[in-house]
């Protein structure tokens, strides 16, 4: 079975990173959609130790450790119909260090690149 987004190395690393920095083995990334924001949806992570028993995980593991780790992404049901396909990855650069994603169901983009559109709310307004 394919995974229902794409969760890159780098962006597990960072995670294994913040994980370790922490001390607490036991989190994982939540990723999740809200409304809000200035495009009508807003993306948001959190730290969680426990999924909730519908939630989709994606387990990617994390190179370059002296033994196999890997980290794991839950997403919610009603976020994941939003993050569908989506690419999750983590970018470092002139600008600053963030957790990116690259979602094909959003439309439109604000410039934060936190918040979005999709194409069934665009046509409703």
């Amino acid at each position: 079975m394919s995974e229902p987004l794409t969760f890159t190395t780098h962006a597990a690393a960072k995670v294994w990173e913040l994980i370790s920095e922490e001390g607490n083995f036991n989190l994982k990334l939540r990723v999740y959609v809200t409304g809000g924001g200035c495009s009508g949806f807003q993306y948001g992570f959190t730290f969680v130790e426990r999924p909730e028993d519908d939630d989709a995980v994606v387990v990617q593991s994390v190179p370059e450790q002296e033994k196999e780790t890997s980290v794991q992404l839950l997403i919610d049901p009603l976020s994941l119909q939003y993050l569908a396909g989506a690419t999750i990855d983590y970018k470092e650069d002139i600008e600053g260090e963030q957790f990116i994603i690259q979602n094909p169901n959003a439309k439109t983009t604000c410039g934060c690149g936190s918040s979005f559109t999709t194409e069934d709310d665009a046509t409703e307004h």
